[in-house]
């Protein structure tokens, strides 16, 4: 992709405006009611042992229904959505060849990224894929990096980007990050952007690497829910995301809970408007693999109160990103 394909790229993700994170790995049945907060930070950068190693026999969403999700998707106006493949403690949502640490040897062996991938793209919705580079079960991370580890995550990488059709953007996490994951000496960013672009050359990687700035991806990513907020000065290209609760992936407690109100997403997806920036609201699916009901209704309250006359500006067509 060359750079006039890749503002146009970047333009149209800008241009989306909202979309949809979706937070459903090993960790929404290993902490959903522990004191845990997504995944075992201690761990990568304590040296504190595993307390929650995670069996793929305990993975059985025995109601999953991606279809719900992305008609959730559609009733609150969100035009692309994004599914954790594969977060930090390194189970794959998909039957992957390389690894047993996977849905193959699950209770429930669906391939979540094949259903997620389907059922959004019926309702039209752009779907792209989240993937962790820092890897518990694999040892992959801060400390650890091997050419072999490298090139497991590469594996990995091409499954996904040849296995399921078109995928318009991959959402790399804990890379080169201040809290862990491998740095960019063991596994460079160059090499993992060539991959990408050889394998789907509109394909936009997105480091979430706590950088603003296009030096190391696509899109510069603000994690909103861990405090980084856009700059006053910044104009793009841009993502930021959040949570309706107090965790990303699901908790028991989530079902009754008094959810983050409708003005308040509307205001941050109003403010990231004005910088280029497109924001990422989570919907956190439970362990039958089902949105609870008080997600659904706040996705619908959104999505009628989202197609009020609230202006937000679109990206002329001469607007040039620096890269």
């Amino acid at each position: 992709m060359d750079n006039q394909d890749l503002v146009q790229r970047q333009r149209w993700f800008v241009n989306q405006r909202l979309g949809m994170f979706i937070h459903f790995n090993s960790a929404t049945f290993q902490f959903a009611e522990t004191e845990m907060k997504d995944w075992e930070y201690g761990h990568e950068n304590q040296d504190e042992p595993r307390r929650f190693p995670f069996d793929p026999k305990a993975w059985n969403p025995d109601q999953l229904d991606c279809k719900q999700w992305a008609k959730a998707a559609k009733s609150a106006g969100m035009k692309f959505a994004a599914l954790t493949a594969k977060h930090h403690e390194g189970f794959s949502l998909w039957p992957t060849r390389y690894t047993e640490h996977c849905i193959r040897n699950a209770t429930s062996p669906r391939d979540v990224v094949k259903e997620y991938l389907d059922a959004f793209r019926q309702e039209g919705i752009d779907a792209g894929l989240y993937f962790s580079m820092l890897d518990l079960h694999h040892q992959i991370g801060r400390k650890k990096c091997t050419p072999d580890d490298k090139q497991f995550i590469k594996n990995q990488i091409e499954e996904l980007l040849t296995s399921y059709g078109d995928i318009p953007f991959l959402i790399i996490d804990g890379w080169n990050a201040h809290w862990g994951g491998p740095n960019y000496e063991d596994l460079p960013f160059d090499e993992i952007n060539d991959l990408v672009k050889r394998l789907q050359p509109k394909c936009l990687l997105m480091n979430i690497s706590c950088e603003s700035t296009l030096d190391h991806t696509d899109i510069v990513f603000y994690e909103n829910a861990a405090g980084q907020e856009i700059e006053d000065s910044f104009a793009g290209p841009g993502a930021s995301c959040n949570i309706l609760t107090e965790t990303w992936f699901w908790r028991a407690t989530d079902t009754t809970m008094e959810l983050k109100t409708t003005d308040w997403v509307l205001d941050k997806v109003l403010d990231a408007n004005k910088h280029n920036v497109t924001f990422l609201l989570n919907g956190a699916p439970n362990q039958h693999g089902l949105l609870d009901t008080n997600v659904m209704d706040r996705f619908k309250e959104i999505g009628e109160t989202f197609r009020q006359p609230k202006e937000l500006q679109a990206i002329p067509e001469n607007w040039l990103f620096r890269k």
